[in-house]
């Protein structure tokens, strides 16, 4: 696409979580400024307070912020305004806006500067699940209001281009999210600290018998992810639970997987959550809220098959009897049974391993960055088509 406007642009990033929050929109804000550093773009980026003071090179400005559930949650600044003003950028992305987020696309709007929201957080839907009654269509409407004043809003799922067509939220695209496909390899299960770790949590029995399979899950241990249902596995024969992850729903958790033979391996980044991947035989997620479902991606890149909720972004990701298996979403009874599917067949797990890869290959997180960019240069290319249309004076444009 041609555009009116030098190849390198100058983004400002805000974003609700950046590290050291581990998080979905930490992990694909981190992954975007990298990619922006590599292809010589300039940019910054706002968050909550606690951030470093760079990333990628590009300096990170912080705000005041609240703590909700071990999140700090930006809150609005005056400083915003300024920081945009003074950086002049020809794009604002906003990742998961939410108070932070909405006001930097009022001030974005104010200073003439077209934005693009990534929407990631369902926050209606953590007010719905946890019975907010009124709460649940106040917490809609601002969605809407914070993404109507986006130029464009970028939509991870079917699921959510549905549920912000049906409030009216316009100007929608949809974006997926990319995977590191180095890191996550069926080729990692040769590793020595693969078998290593998978000894730990399925020891080999000393008469020679197959090891008992190991169940999967990686994520935050919160209400949302509905981890306690889990529990349904209990009782199914030659299965090993692994957990990685912590949060606050983890006391919670222990007390609904008591007695079941599970290895707790805390949080884990980087090579030791490859490591995790590779050792399991099955992934599983149990959560119906999820907007897109990194982890099912990364399960499908180390080769794993993935059992997850008829709901949300797993929809879009797990192509039930190929790559996995899709379980209604409020009966346990189907999630156990084809969890046991997969338990009791070994060239199943294989074939739809091998499928689950196959599907994310074109998922790499630099052909996903590649396809953001092309979405703010129509981000752009708009605005300046609105400004000719409208006659903006040039002493107001950049």
């Amino acid at each position: 696409m041609a555009a009116a406007y030098s190849e390198i642009m100058r983004i400002a990033v805000i974003s609700e979580s950046f590290l050291p929050t581990i998080s979905g929109v930490t992990t694909s804000v981190c992954k975007v400024l990298e990619h922006l550093a590599a292809n010589g773009h300039e940019a910054m980026v706002i968050a909550p307070s606690g951030a470093p003071t760079h990333y990628a090179g590009f300096p990170v400005h912080t705000v005041s912020a609240v703590h909700y559930r071990e999140f700090p949650v930006g809150m609005p600044s005056p400083q915003v305004q300024k920081l945009l003003a003074d950086f002049r950028p020809d794009v604002l992305h906003a990742a998961s806006p939410f108070l932070l987020g909405a006001q930097g696309i009022s001030a974005a709007n104010r200073l003439d500067v077209p934005s693009v929201a990534i929407f990631q957080t369902d926050v209606a839907g953590y007010a719905h699940r946890n019975h907010l009654g009124p709460a649940t269509a106040l917490a809609w409407r601002f969605v809407k209001w914070v993404h109507e004043g986006a130029t464009r809003t970028l939509v991870p799922s079917s699921s959510s281009m549905a549920a912000l067509l049906r409030l009216g939220v316009p100007r929608l695209a949809l974006w997926t999210r990319g995977v590191d496909l180095t890191g996550f390899h069926p080729n990692l299960k040769n590793d020595p600290a693969v078998w290593t770790l998978r000894e730990r949590i399925s020891p080999s029995p000393s008469d020679g018998a197959a090891r008992d399979v190991i169940v999967g899950y990686v994520g935050r241990m919160a209400p949302e992810k509905q981890v306690e249902r889990l529990r349904a596995l209990r009782g199914v024969p030659g299965i090993r639970l692994a957990l990685v992850g912590d949060g606050p729903s983890l006391p919670s958790i222990r007390r609904a997987l008591a007695g079941m033979p599970v290895t707790w391996l805390g949080r884990l980044s980087g090579t030791e959550l490859a490591v995790a991947y590779a050792s399991f035989d099955v992934f599983v997620h149990a959560g119906t809220e999820e907007t897109f479902g990194q982890t099912i991606q990364e399960a499908h890149a180390a080769g794993l098959p993935v059992v997850a909720p008829h709901a949300g972004g797993p929809i879009d990701l797990v192509a039930h009897g190929e790559n996995g298996y899709l379980f209604r979403p409020d009966d346990d009874r189907d999630l156990r049974h084809w969890v046991a599917q997969l338990v009791q067949d070994p060239m199943l797990r294989a074939r739809m391993g091998e499928a689950g890869r196959r599907a994310v290959l074109g998922r790499s997180w630099p052909t996903v960055c590649a396809e953001l960019v092309d979405y703010y240069e129509q981000a752009i290319d708009e605005r300046l088509a609105v400004r000719a249309n409208t006659h903006v004076p040039p002493s107001m444009q950049r």
